[in-house]
């Protein structure tokens, strides 16, 4: 009878505890945000969604206006040591290397096979521009995309050893699935090659091809064997970068967007394009600090610079994102 009754008290002392603990599944659950510590940052987006999508709210926005655009390198994904498109031409000239062994004389191509990164740089942009040219035309749109479809299967990140379409961050997966979920169409507007990150965003993002914004090269419409195809060109026709990203969102979405996240100088002008336009605005950017799990990198970083940037998202009140602080976890688990 003693032992009956003290088996009944300890059931009945451990209710709370089960309702605790189911509580706190039901919230980690329901959690749009798991991987963003909770705190200013993210409750400044949260808020924000709600606020816009509060229907008969004062700061109410219809879903097609509901326009959400993210810069890629160093706000999507990783960007160090080099850009990763260009990782990918640089793998390339190596690929290409044995039809052409002048290269092994001529620079900045000697630079590349030797692994020279001093090299490399001597030859500036000129050179880098050249690696692009010769490594981004020549061929049809479809062999273009197989090449780079190849190179995200082979590929690995020199100091992670992982696919490079690994290295997304896992707190802006979760931020584009959550806009999503309330309406907003999301957008990447990037200075990176356009049909280079059409390659990977739908998979790695889930952004399909007509949401994607970026720098782009002359192509030349051909018959091959008969065969409609299109080929790229090594002349530049839009470079999508500084004041040219709210040009690209004009011509290529048509709506200025009231979400807009970035990382760098480059993208000051989206972020101040997007923060001038009427009613409820959210302005991001993602700030590196945290070297241990990714970079650390601002003002005088020959990648992903944020200098004038930072100081305009300081004093306007933008949402500055501590990588290091505000991140409870970088990239996804590896696959």
């Amino acid at each position: 009878m003693i032992l009956s009754r003290t088996s009944s008290l300890q059931a009945f002392l451990s209710i709370p505890l089960l309702l605790l603990a189911l509580v706190s599944v039901a919230v980690a659950q329901t959690d749009p945000l798991p991987s963003w510590k909770d705190g200013p940052v993210k409750s400044a987006i949260t808020d924000f969604v709600a606020k816009v999508t509060q229907d008969g709210g004062a700061d109410f926005v219809p879903p097609e206006e509901r326009i959400a655009v993210f810069d890629n390198d160093g706000t999507l994904w990783s960007e160090q040591p080099v850009y990763f498109q260009l990782a990918f031409a640089l793998d390339r000239i190596k690929a290409m290397a044995p039809q052409h062994p002048e290269w092994n004389d001529t620079e900045p191509f000697k630079s590349v096979l030797a692994g020279d990164t001093k090299g490399l740089a001597a030859a500036g942009e000129k050179g880098l521009m050249e690696i692009m040219a010769l490594t981004h035309s020549g061929m049809t749109t479809d062999e273009y995309a197989a090449i780079v479809a190849d190179w995200l299967k082979t590929a690995r990140h020199p100091r992670f050893d992982r696919p490079y379409d690994e290295l997304v961050y896992q707190p802006q997966l979760e931020l584009l699935a959550y806009l999503r979920a309330n309406g907003f169409k999301t957008f990447i507007v990037s200075g990176g090659g356009v049909e280079f990150m059409r390659g990977f965003a739908e998979k790695a993002y889930g952004i399909p091809p007509e949401q994607v914004v970026g720098s782009a090269g002359v192509t030349k419409f051909e018959l091959r064997d008969g065969v409609p195809v299109l080929v790229k060109e090594s002349k530049i026709e839009f470079i999508d970068d500084g004041p040219g990203k709210p040009s690209g969102i004009n011509n290529f979405i048509g709506r200025r967007p009231i979400f807009a996240f970035g990382n760098s100088d480059g993208d000051q002008q989206m972020l101040e394009w997007t923060a001038a336009g009427p009613g409820a605005r959210f302005i991001g950017i993602v700030h590196h600090t945290d070297a241990d799990r990714e970079w650390a990198y601002d003002r005088q970083s020959h990648i992903g610079k944020l200098d004038k940037a930072l100081d305009e998202g300081t004093a306007k009140g933008w949402t500055i994102v501590d990588m290091k602080n505000d991140w409870l976890t970088v990239y996804p688990p590896a696959k």
